[in-house]
C-alpha cells in the first residue's frame, strides 16, 4: 500500500498554482506535463494524467480494497444510515 503526503499550495488570483521542485520531479512533470483534477464534491483529486488515468487509478485501488461491494458494506456498516 502506498503513504499518503498532504501539502499545502497557494493558487493564485488567475488559477495557477506551483507545485516543488521534487514533487515535478517525482512525478515526471518537470519539463512540464498534464494533470487530471477529480472534484468530489468536497475535494479536489490531482494525479498526473496518463499511466492509465483517473479512473484506471481509482478502479486498480478498489479491486485492491476487496471491490465495491466490500467497500460499500464496510461503509453502510459503520454508518448505518446510508444502509
Amino acid at each position: 500500500m502506498w503513504g499518503m503526503t498532504v501539502s499545502n499550495y497557494r493558487v493564485s488570483d488567475r488559477g495557477q498554482m506551483a507545485l516543488p521542485a521534487d514533487t515535478r520531479r517525482r512525478w515526471k512533470l518537470d519539463q512540464g506535463g498534464a494533470v487530471e483534477v477529480a472534484d468530489l464534491g468536497p475535494a479536489l483529486l490531482i494525479v498526473p494524467a496518463g499511466r492509465g488515468g483517473l479512473r484506471s487509478l481509482l478502479r486498480d485501488a478498489i479491486e485492491e480494497a476487496g471491490g465495491y461491494a466490500v467497500l460499500a458494506s464496510g461503509v453502510a456498516a459503520s454508518d448505518p444510515e446510508l444502509g
